[in-house]
């Protein structure tokens, strides 16, 4: 009887033990980023089966009003996946969207609906959390700008509080068009061109309210910056980023999220990370990339120090502030996830 009691008891600590060590095992992993903006990666956050539910690119993401996460991919057996915070799969819808590109999240009067671009179909969709369409934008023929369909590309929308809708040309003619709440034009800015007030590969658009007057902060990829607009399209700053091709700006309370395709321009595959900027449009970490550094006030080059992504696509911070990357062309991974630390 001493025995088997002795028996028992060391297995239930073996067990405990055991099970301890799991628990520490789920926070010992590697922690990424600079400064008190870092984070611990779970590259095994979707628990979605990729036979039954495949992405192609992951390109966007958001979270709803009730936690949950949106992924954006243009594969057409499942356009939209839909997870909790925890990478359980809830539910997916679309298979109209070969071009599913840009993903946008409002609030219209209490009901939440998305705004989506499809650079094939060259169209913007406006549409219900469940996927029914409400609104679609074709090309602004009437800017005089575009002849033909194929020269719009629409990659990125931003609404406004009011409705209004601005849509940024990234793969095309590069214009900003702006729309009323019916999809109305309004006007348009940017173009293709040399001086500053001109945009090259003008990926990602969004309204900035962290300062007393709104404005549009605007992707230009080719170049390594934002560049900051009036809401009626004048120029008012450019937000250097040497050494990262940036896509679409996302803001969160004080900070700035970017995902860096690549880096130190285009043409350099597989050399994305993750940045971070203040309210003061300074950089203060990078998730696989190089320490910021400032010499005299200047950010000096910046470039991907550890392989963790390939190109990462876009940045969704949820409610606690963890992270979630979404990649293209990076093997048809899922998002990963960065639980702030």
């Amino acid at each position: 009887m001493e025995r088997r009691e002795f028996i028992k008891h060391t297995s239930v600590l073996s067990a405990g033990f055991f099970i301890a060590k799991d628990m520490l095992a789920k926070d010992d992993g590697p922690i990424y980023g600079h400064g008190n903006m870092r984070y611990r990666m779970d590259k095994n956050w979707s628990k979605a089966d990729s036979q039954k539910n495949p992405v192609n690119d992951c390109h966007e993401m958001v979270q709803d009003s009730k936690g949950r996460i949106l992924l954006l991919t243009n594969e057409t057996k499942n356009n939209v996946l839909i997870y909790n915070k925890s990478g359980k799969l809830l539910s997916t819808w679309g298979h109209d969207f070969p071009g599913a590109h840009g993903l946008t999240l409002f609030n219209e009067n209490g009901t939440e609906v998305l705004f989506i671009t499809d650079t094939v179909k060259h169209q913007v969709y406006k549409t219900t959390l469940d996927g029914r369409i409400l609104m679609t934008i074709d090309v602004p023929l009437e800017t005089g700008v575009y002849k033909k369909a194929e020269e719009f590309v629409p990659t990125e929308t931003t609404i406004d509080s009011n409705g209004d809708i601005f849509i940024a040309d990234g793969y095309g003619a590069q214009y900003i068009t702006h729309y009323d709440k019916d999809g109305k034009l309004k006007g348009f800015f940017g173009g293709k061109g040399k001086g500053d007030e001109h945009l090259d590969n003008a990926h990602g658009i969004v309204i900035d309210r962290r300062y007393s007057t709104p404005t549009l902060l605007i992707t230009d990829r080719t170049r390594n910056c934002f560049k900051r607009f009036s809401m009626d399209g004048k120029l008012q700053e450019v937000i250097k980023l040497p050494g990262a091709c940036v896509c679409r700006p996302v803001i969160k309370g004080d900070h700035l999220y970017a995902a860096v395709l690549r880096s130190p321009d285009l043409s350099k595959e597989n050399t994305g990370f993750t940045t971070i900027l203040d309210k003061n449009n300074k950089v203060v970490s990078n998730l696989g990339g190089t320490e910021p550094v400032y010499t005299d006030g200047v950010l000096q080059p910046m470039a991907q120090a550890e392989k963790i992504f390939l190109n990462p696509h876009d940045v969704c911070v949820d409610n606690d502030e963890n992270l979630y990357v979404a990649q293209w062309a990076s093997g048809k991974v899922y998002p990963y996830k960065f639980t702030r630390v």
